[in-house]
């Protein structure tokens, strides 16, 4: 198997190179001579040599009838790579690591073998961990869409949510439960949620849970689950910590990868010197240029994506911002109108974003650098999707 970081051993390498052209959070030199333009890269949708070659159609898997229309009503008219290869495994009821980021279809390649095995079993309860409010409610969204008209039930169990409507719904026993890990502790502790009675667990985004600093939540989660289980584990990077995990997690793993090169041949990146004009006055250009019609923008701090969205405000632009300060509900409703494109464009910090898997974004524009070649790797991948081209920009002082 190989990382996505192993993958990208290349490019991160030009991107620490990159890195060293820019101030540090610190101070404000650059080093003179240094040439951005190794980030410039063309889309390439239709680039032969790394074309997947399907080997299953939805009608191959042995899966309930309404499971094979709800998918086909999503809109997904054959598998994703990672549905292709995962699928069959999670369905012969294997532990799978799954090695693809958001985007890759991957939620659909554990809730349609999930959801069948519920229909096959209803007595079966699935657990489902993620890092984010965010991915938390989007895959519960996604459970409706599969799971319609199968009378099967779920509960989100997240932070910034009433507790106590959470606990009403966990008495219920719904059939799949979904939440984030501080949250699910919580719920554990207070035994008003047993995590022993689930025999199908999914830890999804791993690495960003551990980056996160949930790593003894995840600890304390696994120590709760029953010996006997079906686990599967998605992560787009195996570090230490991840493989530590992964270790105590898994029974023999098989393992499916989707390689980040091919998520990203979509994405046309661009490099934009401000060459000392304010960032916010080449932004303000961008936005006002044709195409950017659903605009995703990545700052560093929560602080500078409020003041940045304000700014944008009082220059007539239709934006709204996601990051830590805001409220559940807030961060809710910003993600609904950007989903339904009554705004321009979404201002985020990377924590706030992880997960999000939004159709049509346009552009994505890097307002401040990302820490890691792996985050902008995350940032530019929410754009080019469904072999669609999109555009990265990454704005330079």
């Amino acid at each position: 198997m190989r990382s996505s970081r192993r993958s990208f051993s290349n490019s991160t390498k030009r991107y620490r190179d990159w890195q060293k052209g820019y101030p540090s959070r610190k101070g404000d030199k650059r080093r003179a001579g240094f040439d951005p333009s190794v980030l410039i890269k063309k889309a390439v949708p239709n680039k032969a040599k790394t074309e997947y070659v399907h080997t299953h159609k939805f009608a191959d898997f042995s899966v309930h009838n309404r499971l094979k229309e709800n998918a086909l009503a999503r809109g997904y008219k054959r598998p994703t790579p990672i549905q292709d290869q995962a699928i069959p495994y999670i369905l012969e009821g294997k532990d799978v690591v799954g090695m693809a980021n958001t985007g890759t279809g991957k939620t659909a390649a554990f809730l349609i073998p999930l959801i069948d095995k519920v229909i096959n079993n209803n007595g079966s309860r699935v657990l489902i961990v993620t890092p984010t409010r965010e991915l938390a409610t989007q895959i519960e969204e996604e459970f409706r869409i599969f799971g319609n008209g199968l009378k099967l039930f779920s509960t989100l169990c997240i932070g910034g949510a009433s507790i106590n409507r959470q606990i009403d719904k966990l008495n219920r026993k719904p059939h799949f439960v979904i939440g984030t890990p501080g949250r699910l502790k919580d719920l554990d502790q207070r035994k008003n949620l047993n995590l022993a009675n689930f025999s199908t667990i999914v830890l999804d985004e791993v690495d960003r849970m551990l980056d996160m600093g949930f790593i003894q939540d995840v600890k304390h989660i696994i120590g709760r689950l029953p010996q006997k289980r079906h686990s599967l584990f998605f992560s787009a990077t195996v570090t230490d910590n991840v493989r530590g995990v992964m270790q105590s997690f898994l029974t023999n793993p098989v393992f499916v990868a989707v390689e980040s090169e091919q998520i990203l041949e979509n994405v046309e990146q661009e490099v934009i010197r401000t060459n000392g004009r304010a960032k916010i006055e080449v932004l303000h250009e961008l936005l006002n240029k044709e195409g950017f019609d659903k605009v995703l923008v990545f700052g560093r701090t929560k602080r500078g994506m409020e003041k940045l969205t304000r700014q944008l405000h009082r220059r007539g632009f239709n934006v709204t911002s996601i990051h830590g300060n805001k409220s559940q509900g807030q961060r809710e409703r910003a993600l609904k109108q950007f989903r339904n494109s009554r705004i321009q464009a979404l201002l985020a910090t990377d924590v706030a974003s992880r997960g999000l898997d939004i159709d049509n974004i346009t552009h994505v524009i890097n307002f401040d650098l990302p820490d890691t070649y792996e985050d902008y790797v995350h940032r530019i991948g929410r754009t080019g999707r469904a072999e669609k081209t999109g555009v990265a920009v990454t704005l330079v002082g």
